[in-house]
């Protein structure tokens, strides 16, 4: 098939790192491993970002007329045209940024429409967000397939689906290979232990998130121990206000491009974030792939990439005393460190690799026949 992949937040060719975009270039991955192409015709395209909900009205008309574009420009192609689509896939809808031509599109030309990463707020249907909150109420209706990524969606999803849809799981999954080839070349342990976190700089959740790490820095007493920040943004001088008490025991590397990922994670010795209102966090699967145990917030989809107890420990989300005594725990343990960041990468090898996802998405899209 020649799918259409729509990515209404982030495109994969966007240069700012984030999980978002390491899901859709996965995506796109998968699929031409599966023999298909992937088609993102200039018309398909939207501003990436997420706009206020002030502004959704406006955009809701400018959609209407974008699709009928796209529409009368697919229609006089030929047959085998680099832009001509039989499906489409929209990845990641929710309320701040729903699909707006989608629906649309694929209605009017009778192709199949797939959602992988929707998600349903009900408490969204009120107020200044609630038009973005009908126009996924609307893709949802619309959707002949649904790939759920975050357990946490699954129901909710299901009950907006049409009679005949389908949903399936479709595990969260990266290229282990380059994470697990870089865990060669780990130490047992590093002297003193090397934190590491791995994340977006700007405010909301990821600021929250670093609030809480600071605060559990603050609390690991006489501990020895460094850590590692990667990341970077528009609160990034926030974050070093917070993490000033600490002095040169925190480095911040700035952005990192991600292929040099690998050997960051096999230079640390337990990885940290704590995951405030964390759909499930693509940085774990990384740690993880490379043998590193987590400390984690329990949030959203996160326990369903961290097994607590097994690969690292989890922790009640915004809770920073107990996110601090996890981190000391294994501080001082470095056997049980050993022992879950073998667990890890065994896990996320057979649960979360490319080749599991590509079983996944191959037997959901042969619903669609």
């Amino acid at each position: 098939m020649r799918v259409l992949l729509h990515t209404p937040l982030k495109p994969p060719d966007s240069p700012v790192a984030s999980g978002d975009r390491e899901m859709a270039r996965g995506l796109a991955r998968l699929l031409k491993q599966l023999g298909h192409s992937v088609v993102m015709p200039a018309l398909s395209r939207v501003a990436p970002g997420v706009p206020p909900p002030e502004r959704h009205l406006a955009l809701q008309r400018r959609a209407r007329a974008h699709a009928q574009r796209l529409i009368a420009r697919w229609r006089t192609l030929p047959a085998r045209h680099p832009d001509r689509f039989d499906l489409w896939l929209t990845y990641h809808c929710y309320y701040r940024k729903p699909d707006w031509l989608g629906p649309i599109v694929t209605r009017a030309l009778g192709i199949p429409y797939v959602l992988s990463e929707a998600s349903h707020a009900p408490r969204r249907a009120q107020g200044p967000t609630r038009l973005g909150h009908v126009a996924v109420e609307r893709a949802l209706a619309a959707a002949d397939l649904v790939l759920s990524v975050n357990p946490r969606d699954f129901a909710g999803v299901r009950a907006r689906l049409r009679p005949g849809a389908h949903q399936r799981w479709l595990p969260p999954f990266i290229d282990t290979r380059p994470f697990r080839a870089a865990s060669g070349a780990r130490r047992p342990t590093y002297d003193p232990p090397v934190l590491l976190s791995v994340g977006m700089m700007r405010t909301r959740d990821k600021l929250a998130s670093y609030r809480v790490l600071a605060e559990a820095f603050a609390r690991l007493g006489g501990r020895a121990w460094q850590a590692v920040l990667v990341g970077d943004g528009p609160a990034r001088a926030e974050v070093e206000r917070l993490m000033a008490p600490f002095g040169a025991r925190v480095r911040f590397t700035g952005a990192v491009p991600h292929v040099e990922l690998p050997k960051i994670y096999a230079a640390a010795d337990l990885y940290l974030w704590p995951a405030i209102n964390e759909a499930y966090g693509m940085a774990f699967l990384e740690a993880q792939a490379a043998g590193l145990p987590v400390v984690a917030g329990r949030t959203g989809g996160v326990p369903a990439v961290v097994a607590d107890g097994v690969t690292g420990l989890l922790t009640p989300v915004g809770d920073a005393v107990a996110f601090a005594e996890a981190v000391a725990h294994l501080l001082e343990r470095p056997d049980e460190r050993a022992r879950l960041g073998a667990a890890a990468a065994g896990r996320v090898a057979s649960h979360h690799d490319e080749a599991a996802a590509a079983h996944a998405l191959a037997a959901s899209l042969a619903l669609l026949r």
